[in-house]
C-alpha cells in the first residue's frame, strides 16, 4: 500500500510539474514567434529594470522647448544609477536637450504627450570613436547613446526628434523646386554642380574628404576632425555592445543620419515603434541592426529616406576582423512605406549574416521590397534566411533583388543607368568574395513592380540555393536571373506587361516548376544565355 501511495504521489508531482511547465511556456509573450522557427534561437526577454521612478522635473527639467535640459537628464540618470536603476519619466512638454547617455538598468520613459527634442548646437556633440557604414571611424556622439550597458529601455509612447534637418545635406533632385529655393535662402553651401546643399562649410568640407560611403579619409588631428564636424552627423539612437535592450511604443523621427543603430548588441526587443524620416533625407535609414544577436523586430512601422529595416555586420577588412555576424533575428508584422528597401541585408555584411526569419510584413511603395546587396571586396556569407507572407505594392524596381554589384546607388538610381551586359569578368575567389546562399522565400504578393525579380550574381561565387515559391507578381518585366546556381522557382505566377516572364543567364541547375507568366502558355518560353541544366516543368 505504501508503495502504491508513493507512486501516486510521484505521479501527481510529475503531472503538476508538467502543468507548471506548460503554463510557464504559454506565459512567454513572444512564444508565437518561435512556432516552427527553422533555426535554434533562445527566447529574447525584456530587460529587468527596478520598479522605482523619478521625474525629470525633480532635477530641474523644464519642458518648454527652450530651456536646455542636458544637466537635468545627466543628474537624473546618475541618481537612478546610484539607486540601482529605474524609470526616468519625461512628462508632458517639449524637452530640449543635448545627448543623453543611458546606463545600466535605466528605462527612459517618454510619456505619449511628451517630445524629446535634441539641440542643434554642435558643441554639445563631441566626436567619438564608433563604427559607421561598417568601418571603424569617428562621428559625433549619438543624441541617445549607450556603451556596454545592460538592461536599458526607451518606452512610454512619446516622440524622440533628432532635429536632423539642421545636420543633413540635401540633393536637389529629391525635393520640389520651391523647397530647393527655400533651402538656398536659408544659407549654407552648394557643391560645384549646384545640385547638393550643405548646411554649413564643415559639412561641405567633410564631403570633399570622404569616400563614396560617407566616411572621411586622411584626417589625423583633432583640428582636422573638428573642421568637418557637421558632416559627422550622428545616428540618433546609437547603442554599442549593450545587452537586454527594449525600444517600445515610441516615435523616432528626423534623425541626423541613421535613425536607430544597435551595434554588437544582444537580446534586443524592438516592438510597436514608429520610425520616420523625410523621404529626401540623406542616409536616413530607419533601423540598422549591426552585428547583433537574438533580436525581435515586431509590430512596427517605417517611413524613411533610405533602407527601412537593414541587417549589417561590418564592411571589408574592418568587418572581417571584427568577425561578429548578425544572427538569430525575427522580423514580424512590420509595415514600410517609403524607403530604398523594405527588408534589406547589406551592403555591409563582411562579418556574415545568418538565421533570419521575416514574416507577415507589408511594403507599400518602397524602392525595392526584399533587397540583398553587396559587392566584391566585402567578403562574408549571408545564409539561412527565411521569408514568408509578404505583401507589396507600387515597387519602382523589384520586389526581390539580389545584387552583388552594389556601388552605393539606390536601386532606382542604378536602374536609371540602363541594362548591363550578361557576361561578367571572372575574378578568383578569396576572403574578400561575398556570398548569398540558402535563402527561402514564399507567399509573396506584389501588385506593381518594374521587374519581377533580379538575381545579379558574380561568376566566381554564384548566388546559390535560392528557393522562391507560391508567389504572385504583377510587373512590367519578368524575372531576370544571372550567375545563380541551384535556384528553384516553384508555383510562381508572373504577370508581366512586356517581354518574357523568365530570363536565365550564366546559371546552373535551375528548376522552374509549375510557374506561369502573362503568355498563358503552359510551356514557358524562357530566354536562356550560357546556362546549363535548366529544368522547366
Amino acid at each position: 500500500m505504501t508503495t502504491l501511495n508513493t507512486k501516486l504521489i510521484r505521479l501527481a508531482g510529475t503531472l503538476l510539474l508538467g502543468v507548471c511547465l506548460l503554463s510557464c511556456a504559454s506565459d512567454y509573450e513572444f512564444a508565437y514567434l518561435y512556432k516552427d522557427l527553422p533555426f535554434e534561437m533562445k527566447k529574447v526577454e525584456r530587460p529587468q529594470i527596478p520598479a522605482r521612478e523619478v521625474d525629470i522635473r525633480d532635477f530641474g527639467g523644464v519642458g518648454d522647448g527652450v530651456t536646455l535640459n542636458s544637466d537635468a537628464f545627466a543628474k537624473a540618470i546618475e541618481t537612478l544609477t546610484e539607486l540601482g536603476g529605474g524609470r526616468l519619466v519625461v512628462p508632458t512638454g517639449v524637452w530640449l536637450t543635448g545627448p543623453i547617455t543611458l546606463k545600466d538598468n535605466i528605462d527612459l520613459h517618454i510619456r505619449p504627450d511628451a517630445v524629446l527634442l535634441f539641440s542643434t548646437d554642435r558643441n554639445l556633440y563631441p566626436i567619438v570613436e564608433t563604427v559607421f557604414e561598417g568601418l571603424d571611424t569617428r562621428r559625433c556622439i549619438s543624441p541617445i547613446n549607450a556603451f556596454g550597458a545592460k538592461n536599458i529601455a526607451i518606452t512610454g509612447g512619446g516622440t524622440i526628434d533628432g532635429n536632423g534637418d539642421s545636420w543633413r545635406q540635401v540633393k536637389k533632385g529629391k525635393i520640389a523646386p520651391s523647397q530647393w529655393k527655400e533651402l538656398l535662402a536659408s544659407g549654407g553651401f552648394t557643391n560645384a554642380k549646384g545640385d547638393v546643399w550643405y548646411p554649413d562649410s564643415s559639412s561641405f568640407r567633410g564631403s570633399v574628404v570622404s569616400d563614396a560611403f560617407n566616411v572621411p579619409q586622411g584626417l589625423a588631428t583633432e583640428e582636422e576632425w573638428n573642421s568637418v564636424k557637421t558632416y559627422l552627423r550622428p545616428v540618433m539612437i546609437g547603442l554599442k555592445d549593450c545587452e537586454n535592450v527594449l525600444l517600445e511604443d515610441c516615435l523616432f523621427q528626423n534623425s541626423p543620419c541613421w535613425n536607430i543603430h544597435p551595434l554588437m548588441c544582444r537580446n534586443v526587443i524592438i516592438n510597436n515603434i514608429t520610425v520616420r524620416n523625410p523621404w529626401y533625407s540623406q542616409n536616413g535609414d530607419g533601423l540598422d541592426v549591426d552585428s547583433c544577436e537574438d533580436v525581435l523586430v515586431i509590430n512596427s512601422s517605417f517611413d524613411v529616406g533610405d533602407d527601412a529595416i537593414c541587417i549589417k555586420s561590418g564592411k571589408n577588412e574592418d568587418g572581417r576582423r571584427r568577425a561578429r555576424p548578425c544572427k538569430n533575428l525575427i522580423v514580424d508584422n512590420c509595415i514600410v512605406f517609403h524607403g530604398h528597401g523594405g527588408f534589406v541585408v547589406g551592403s555591409e555584411m563582411s562579418g556574415g549574416v545568418q538565421n533570419i526569419k521575416v514574416s507577415d510584413c507589408r511594403f507599400l511603395g518602397t524602392d525595392v521590397g526584399l533587397r540583398f546587396k553587396s559587392c566584391r571586396g566585402r567578403g562574408g556569407v549571408v545564409e539561412n534566411i527565411y521569408i514568408d507572407n509578404i505583401v507589396m505594392m507600387n515597387i519602382p524596381t523589384e520586389p526581390l533583388l539580389f545584387d552583388l554589384h552594389y556601388g552605393g546607388k539606390s536601386a532606382v538610381e542604378a536602374a536609371a543607368d540602363g541594362a548591363t551586359a550578361f557576361d561578367v569578368e571572372f575574378v578568383p575567389a578569396d576572403e574578400t568574395t561575398p556570398q548569398f546562399k540558402d535563402i527561402y522565400i514564399s507567399d509573396v504578393v506584389c501588385s506593381g513592380a518594374a521587374r519581377a525579380m533580379y538575381f545579379n550574381g558574380i561568376p566566381e561565387k554564384n548566388i546559390e540555393n535560392i528557393v522562391v515559391e507560391d508567389c504572385e507578381i504583377v510587373s512590367e518585366k519578368g524575372a531576370d536571373l544571372r550567375y545563380a546556381t541551384g535556384v528553384v522557382l516553384r508555383n510562381v505566377d508572373i504577370t508581366q506587361s512586356e517581354g518574357l516572364g523568365y530570363s536565365v543567364a550564366n546559371c546552373k541547375n535551375v528548376v522552374i516548376r509549375d510557374c506561369r507568366d502573362a503568355s498563358g502558355d503552359a510551356s514557358l518560353n524562357i530566354f536562356k544565355h550560357n546556362s546549363h541544366n535548366v529544368t522547366i516543368d
